[in-house]
């Protein structure tokens, strides 16, 4: 039987993971949530949470945020670039209905997906090295 669970290669476990995120990464945010990212050399994309305090007093409510979060992720995780992520609730997302937040992360993913696209470019193919001869 297999898990649907978020492997543990597709998640960021080390403080110095998230220490690099906060110093030199791009950035994308809705109402309820800030996203940083950049890119890794591992073929694949990766997510960090941090959900404070700050959101709401009530660990049920972080945690039903951290669950949107991470199943959010899982449904769109083979279409991302290989990027480091870490995705803040703001306080606002303590009160929003979960339809209503997970409409919000599918609008961060088609940001990143975009700004992605945008930095990298068209790639030109490898080993082609047409000239024109006059």
């Amino acid at each position: 039987m297999s898990t649907a669970g978020l492997p543990r290669e597709a998640r960021l476990r080390r403080p110095s993971d998230f220490a690099a995120l906060r110093t030199s990464s791009g950035r994308a945010g809705g109402r309820c949530f800030h996203m940083r990212y950049r890119d890794n050399d591992l073929g694949h994309a990766r997510l960090g949470l941090a959900i404070s305090k700050r959101v709401s007093k009530r660990a049920v409510e972080r945690n039903r945020i951290k669950r949107l979060l991470r199943e959010s992720f899982r449904r769109v995780r083979h279409q991302l670039p290989a990027v480091d992520m870490m995705v803040m609730a703001r306080e606002q997302a303590a009160g929003v209905p979960g339809p209503q937040l997970l409409a919000e992360l599918d609008g961060l993913w088609k940001k990143l997906l975009a700004s992605h696209a945008a930095t990298s470019g068209p790639l030109k193919p490898a080993g082609d090295t047409t000239t024109i001869e006059r």
